[in-house]
């Protein structure tokens, strides 16, 4: 998916209930192409609700989500990768399988042998993903990110199970994505490596 030369991804006025209680309301950012934004705050401020809502998962309590520049044809989603906390992976499926799985359902269509690259997984390309580490499992999801091209990435603690090693190659494929016009989002608790603008949520109710 090529990335547009004017795009902006931009919330007005969010807000978020869930379970009975408001998490957060009257939330907005703007994000332009090749930005990050770091979305921080203690548990339960609703940094992990804030992704599901720009990733179509959760429907807003007030307010509104923008993709300007984006394929007109397509929804934010269609238009975004989601990393959440759990590896959607298939365990008897090997590395490579997984990652051309994706590729299929995604409709990416792209040779999976860069990303292996690109995450350190070639080795282990004919491994089944069920004898993998924590950490090779989370490189495993981030090579969908870098196989199957969107312009947005929605990160949740992307760095979770990562060794050092690990942080550095995820500073480095988001520093890429950057580069190429792409924009992230991601919610942490840890530094990034990457320069990225801050959206501090509350304290929980």
């Amino acid at each position: 998916m090529r990335m547009a030369e004017l795009m902006r991804l931009s919330a007005q006025n969010l807000g978020c209930r869930r379970g009975g209680r408001d998490v957060f309301a009257d939330l907005g950012f703007s994000l332009g192409r090749g930005e990050a934004l770091a979305v921080t705050g203690p548990n339960g401020s609703g940094k992990s609700s804030l992704l599901r809502l720009l990733a179509g998962l959760l429907r807003p309590a007030a307010g509104r989500i923008e993709l300007e520049g984006g394929d007109a044809d397509l929804t934010l989603a269609e238009q975004a990768h989601y990393l959440g906390h759990q590896d959607a992976l298939k365990s008897v499926l090997t590395v490579r399988e997984n990652l051309q799985f994706w590729s299929d359902y995604l409709g990416g269509g792209e040779d999976c042998r860069e990303a292996l690259v690109a995450t350190g997984l070639s080795e282990l390309a004919d491994i089944p993903a069920a004898y993998l580490s924590a950490g090779q499992r989370r490189r495993l999801s981030l090579a969908r990110l870098v196989g199957i091209k969107r312009p947005v990435w929605l990160l949740d603690e992307p760095a979770s199970t990562l060794d050092s090693a690990g942080q550095t190659r995820l500073a480095e494929l988001m520093g890429n994505h950057l580069h190429q016009g792409g924009l992230i989002v991601a919610a942490t608790h840890a530094p990034l490596g990457i320069a990225a603008r801050e959206l501090q949520l509350g304290t929980a109710r």
